[in-house]
């Protein structure tokens, strides 16, 4: 019977143990445990009205200078337009148009007060991306000063905006050196090779974009010393994950609008559907990140020396207190049957036991 009970599961059961073991499987038991789906349908939620405060924002302050750049101009139109599938274009497939962007201007009071408006709520998106990831790592929030944390914010807002400006200078750049290079070789713009190799520039710039905005969301956003190695691995299967979804959110923003119950704000749903699977794709990775470093026995905890020796001496008592405990049990349990010398001799170490467990803890 013994070995019936300890015998290696086969058939379905050892499948399923062998499904259950998986990373990847793991992986999305953590990610459903700690709340993640909960999470990512806040942060689309949020995220739909960031973006248009960040838009509006990021061309009120550089539209000046975009409008004056032609090229730069729909080269950083076209990055938007990819990244965030309907939001901005001309026509009723899109809820921004170009000419209402460019316009944008924080001259005047009522500029300058409505600008700083849209800009905390973009920041808020920004701290509840980090309290989301945070968590999924188990860690606690922040003890940063709040005034510290939103200037942070702010400075990864610029920093993120820089990014955009220059990859669109470098798409231009790109494209311009290919269209160069084809005229010399003998091959025209329009023929398919030069299209291919332009739309591949044009993903390689977009996957290096992701990837770079996720490892910096998880590591200096959010505030976890995450190993580089695990870091980048995990922020690139992102940045492919995310690419699959621009290339495909035309197809899902053109589902929600053959449905009749949603043709008339389509766009604003389909939206809000992509940003709900953005976000579940940026969590499930941070998961995938918190489990890989749990394997390799890696804390996310950022502790000093006296911090972690203090947490190992905690530890080192619990583990004396949870023995004690099991063998105060086995001593009460063995007083009923032991004869009377034994009996004494058990209450005595039972009655130390005791002793010792009552006191606190130093």
């Amino acid at each position: 019977m013994t070995e019936a009970a300890t015998e290696t599961p086969r058939g379905i059961p050892a499948l399923f143990e062998r499904l259950m073991s998986t990373r990847p499987m793991r992986v999305f038991l953590h990610y459903s445990e700690t709340g993640g789906p909960l999470f990512a349908s806040g942060l689309a939620f949020q995220a739909l009205f960031a973006v248009f405060a960040a838009l509006f924002v990021f061309f009120a302050v550089f539209g000046f200078w975009v409008r004056d750049n032609p090229i730069i101009r729909e080269s950083l139109l076209g990055l938007l337009t990819r990244s965030v599938p309907g939001l901005i274009g001309e026509g009723e497939g899109s809820l921004v148009s170009i000419d209402t962007l460019l316009d944008s201007s924080i001259l005047g009071w009522t500029g300058v007060i409505a600008a700083a408006g849209l800009l905390w709520t973009a920041l808020n998106f920004l701290g509840s991306l980090r309290q989301a990831v945070r968590i999924l790592f188990t860690l606690p929030g922040p003890t940063t000063l709040f005034v510290l944390l939103k200037l942070k914010d702010a400075g990864l807002a610029l920093v993120f905006s820089a990014v955009l400006l220059v990859s669109a200078a470098l798409s231009v750049f790109s494209t311009s050196f290919l269209d160069v290079a084809f005229d010399f070789l003998g091959i025209g713009s329009d023929s398919a090779l030069s299209k291919v190799a332009g739309t591949a520039i044009g993903l390689v710039i977009m996957l290096a974009l992701d990837t770079a905005t996720l490892a910096g969301s998880f590591r200096i956003l959010s505030g976890i010393p995450i190993p580089w190695k695990n870091l980048w691995v995990g922020a690139l299967m992102g940045g492919v994950a995310l690419g699959a979804l621009k290339i495909l959110g035309t197809q899902l923003l053109g589902g929600a609008s053959r449905n009749p119950l949603l043709a008339s704000f389509a766009v604003l749903i389909g939206l809000l559907i992509w940003f709900n699977l953005v976000c579940q794709v940026v969590l499930i990775v941070a998961s995938w990140i918190s489990v890989g470093m749990s394997d390799a026995g890696i804390s996310a905890r950022k502790l000093t020396p006296e911090e972690r020796e203090r947490e190992q001496q905690e530890q080192l008592r619990a583990a004396r207190r949870t023995l004690a405990e099991a063998e105060r049990e086995r001593l009460r349990s063995a007083l009923p049957e032991a004869s009377l010398l034994k009996r004494r001799r058990l209450e005595k170490q039972l009655a130390r036991l005791e002793e010792e467990l009552d006191q606190p803890a130093a």
